[in-house]
């Protein structure tokens, strides 16, 4: 009787240690992306990474770091009027016209919800006189007070250059950074803002699908969407359950469903592997 308990005991051990390995064992995942990277929000631990130290380009989300710059740096009462050289950037726009005032904390949400490249330069007109003062000043703050090691931008909002490149882990490391500051968190979880512009009169939705609910997932907290030629589909998202807080960025992925279903892949491993850890 004695021994058929033993060997009982023994089993059930066996099972319980065995239900427990699987529970944190790392999972090989199948990633379109050409980086990734999953990261504890809270403690900044990687929790897994494809090529997440080798360089890349960012696009957009070269925005996280610029808004967190203007956000400590910056008065957000302040009235930013509108230069012609703004007027007349390229790419994602939320329509400024020279002459036009708008405070800082409105070029910011324009900059993270709508992807206002012109936003951009603004923001950087106004704190540092130029484009590449501001970018000089950017990278200073990047590695000084974030602590990033392998970027350096050249422009405010991520349209390509050779010599502006980062990380998936940089990246990431700016974005839990960023989190930390309130005015932040509230800009980058924003669905839908209204837009009164001169020149343009809308609401703003975010462009990450997962964040608006296009693609659920409930626990996904902000995100920011980018995109060049050079880049590829870039992608950062923040998402949290009662256990665990986490960050996940996607870079140089072909397609829009690729880097959305590398980001799902993520989380999902994180949540089951990591949230009780």
């Amino acid at each position: 009787m004695k021994k058929c308990v033993m060997i009982m005991f023994v089993l059930c051990l066996s099972l319980h240690i065995s239900m427990n390995v699987e529970a944190v064992s790392p999972k090989k995942l199948s990633l379109a992306s050409k980086s990734a990277i999953l990261v504890d929000s809270t403690t900044g631990r990687v929790l897994y990474e494809k090529n997440g130290y080798e360089r890349m380009y960012p696009a957009s989300l070269t925005k996280i770091a610029t808004a967190i710059y203007a956000l400590e740096n910056g008065n957000l009462n302040d009235i930013v009027t509108i230069s012609k050289n703004v007027e007349h950037t390229d790419g994602t726009k939320v329509y400024l016209v020279e002459g036009e005032q708008v405070t800082l904390k409105h070029l910011i949400q324009g900059l993270l919800i709508n992807s206002g490249n012109d936003a951009g330069v603004a923001i950087a007109e106004h704190m540092s006189g130029s484009v590449s003062e501001f970018a000089k000043n950017l990278n200073t703050f990047l590695m000084d007070k974030v602590g990033v090691s392998a970027t350096h931008f050249v422009n405010p909002h991520g349209l390509f250059a050779k010599n502006h490149y980062t990380t998936a882990y940089d990246i990431a490391k700016i974005t839990n950074y960023a989190m930390k500051n309130k005015t932040f968190r509230q800009i980058f979880e924003t669905k839908e803002l209204s837009w009164n512009g001169k020149e343009w009169k809308t609401v703003l939705i975010t462009h990450h699908l997962m964040l608006k609910g296009e693609l659920e997932y409930k626990e996904v907290t902000g995100g920011k969407t980018g995109y060049v030629n050079e880049s590829g589909q870039t992608l950062a998202t923040t998402a949290e359950n009662k256990n665990i807080r986490l960050t996940v960025i996607t870079m140089d992925a072909k397609t829009k469903s690729e880097a959305y279903n590398d980001t799902k892949k993520l989380l999902d491993y994180g949540f089951k592997y990591h949230s009780l850890i």
